[in-house]
């Protein structure tokens, strides 16, 4: 690269107002890192790739805030510089390197310019086998929307729109035709008038099945024969239901989904189940599961599965809940972001069949199918959906069907004007899930919970338990245990006291109930500090006969 050009590409970044995803700045003075430049190699690789950049650059030298040029001594001999480019490809995917490394000499100082490669088309680059991007100006793990959008480019095309050759519409079911016209309709109110003349092609063309009349694998999956599925090998169109506590029994479920999958939602139990309240006489009746919400899981699993990757999709019924698994990791990179954003995603792994499940009122594209799962849990006062999306390769959705802590649904039942995000960590207490400082801060202000970490416990109805009840935790405690010490019986008994007394007058309180069991010759304190007390049950001699 000519120095003229080089000095232009300097002068254009160093007018920037901010750093971007392609350009990095760094003082530099004396030295740097080889880590971090092994990992804003990675970063600044991956997000030229999604810019359609050919390269990217880290720039030593340059003060990173105001764009000074302030000079660097970095690796001052050349032959150090060039060792540079085998010490990166040795910890990178595919042994990338620097398509260079340039030095410029300007009146202001020494400035060395890295120029860095875009990650090939298909390949997202690692350093030392983790993937890094860029969000905005700071250096972070590619979240895996990036790591699936640059994987994708090597098939170059979306597979649910790869037309499948020897296919014919004699391979498509009439009734799941039919059954698509109607909810085509459904979702397109105003071309009623339009619908019943057109003839099968032209329907299948304007609901995105086929492409110019030949059918896609998309045309297959959701409208094909179950003979039509052996056409998409060596990707496997199948739903496997499996009753989990009575072990055989199962059922295969195949194409054309827009039938079958109503087919393998009917297989599950959805059986009544009745709850006692903590402020009623009378039970609260539901069903174990809100069919809407099964329904949207699955559509879910036939949407975003990675069918070239040959998998089945699996639900598994278990007594009290139902899990939902399909090949391929969850996008984006978490549950939280699709509820705070409560818009479309940025991104489908099939996008052609999303179009069409879209057009056939299957799902939605505007990003409320999961918030809504997680809202009509939250009206029936159940647990929230846990989704397992630590596996790459594979994405777990699991449903719940039944009240497991009386004191959450309580509060949902009493407090209607909770928000869902208050109310989703709320599910993370009565589940055991460690949440944040300013989590735990947040419900303490909404007088929702009581205790310490770990022993967050939600807050129910008042009770007065029997000042007898008090002294037996503590004793079976301490039988359970061995010894307790001050701190593992306020952990026991904090979260059952009444929330509105202070933390003294509990503590006072305490201290009175092990006072009163040793003053009945019940517990002892083995330890020589009142302050870290360590309370023993006192055994007593038996009496010589």
């Amino acid at each position: 690269m000519l120095q003229q050009e080089l000095d232009s590409i300097l002068s254009q970044a160093l007018a920037l107002k901010a750093e971007t995803e392609i350009i990095e700045f760094k003082e530099a003075k004396e030295g740097y890192d080889f880590d971090k430049i092994g990992q804003y190699f990675s970063a600044l690789s991956n997000e030229a790739n999604l810019k359609g950049k050919p390269c990217a650059w880290l720039i030593f030298g340059v003060e990173n805030t105001k764009h000074l040029i302030i000079g660097t001594r970095y690796r001052s001999e050349r032959k150090d510089l060039d060792k540079l480019k085998k010490e990166i490809a040795d910890k990178t995917t595919h042994s990338l390197s620097f398509i260079d490394i340039h030095e410029l000499n300007r009146p202001e100082g020494r400035v060395i310019m890295f120029q860095i490669p875009a990650a090939p088309k298909g390949i997202p680059i690692a350093y030392e086998g983790f993937f890094y991007g860029r969000a905005n100006e700071s250096l972070v793990a590619l979240n895996i929307e990036k790591i699936e959008r640059i994987r994708n480019q090597a098939h170059n095309i979306d597979w649910s729109k790869n037309i499948v050759p020897e296919a014919t519409i004699a391979h498509l079911d009439t009734a799941a035709i039919l059954k698509a016209r109607e909810q085509y309709k459904l979702k397109h109110p105003a071309l009623l008038a339009d619908i019943d003349s057109w003839d099968d092609i032209t329907f299948l063309n304007k609901a995105m099945l086929t492409l110019d009349g030949k059918i896609t694998n998309t045309a297959i999956l959701l409208l094909g024969k179950q003979e039509a599925t052996a056409l998409l090998s060596p990707a496997i169109g199948q739903i496997t239901w499996i009753l989990k506590d009575i072990p055989g029994d199962y059922e295969h479920f195949y194409c054309p989904f827009i039938l079958t999958i109503e087919q393998a939602l009917s297989r599950i139990r959805n059986l009544r189940y009745r709850h006692m309240g903590l402020t009623s006489l009378f039970p609260d009746e539901f069903y174990q599961y809100d069919p809407w919400v099964l329904r949207e899981a699955l559509h879910n699993c036939v949407a975003h599965q990675s069918y070239e990757k040959s998998g089945r999709i699996h639900v598994l019924e278990y007594k009290n809940r139902i899990i939902f698994e399909n090949v391929g990791s969850f996008i984006p990179d978490s549950v939280e972001e699709i509820i705070k954003r409560d818009g479309p995603q940025h991104y489908y792994r099939n996008p052609f069949l999303v179009a069409a499940m879209v057009n056939l009122n299957m799902i939605d594209t505007i990003g409320s199918g999961i918030k809504k799962m997680f809202i009509k849990q939250k009206e029936r006062y159940f647990p929230m959906p846990i989704y397992d999306i630590s596996d790459e390769n594979q994405t777990r959705v699991t449903i719940l069907g039944e009240i497991t802590n009386d004191n959450y649904a309580h509060q949902l039942k009493t407090r209607p004007e909770l928000n869902l995000e208050d109310v989703m960590v709320l599910d993370k207490v009565q589940k055991k899930i460690g949440i944040t400082k300013e989590e735990t801060y947040r419900l303490r202000e909404l007088k929702l919970i009581v205790g310490e970490e770990p022993n967050l416990q939600i807050v129910g109805l008042d009770r007065k338990i029997p000042y007898n009840e008090y002294k037996e935790m503590i004793l079976n405690l301490i039988q359970s245990k061995g010894s307790a010490t001050r701190a593992e019986i306020e952990n026991l008994l904090i979260p059952t006291l009444p929330f509105d007394l202070s933390k003294a007058k509990q503590q006072r309180k305490i201290s009175n109930i092990t006072a009163k069991l040793a003053s009945e010759g019940k517990i002892r304190n083995s330890s020589s500090s009142t302050k870290s007390s360590v309370w023993v049950l006192v055994v007593k001699a038996k009496n010589k006969k």
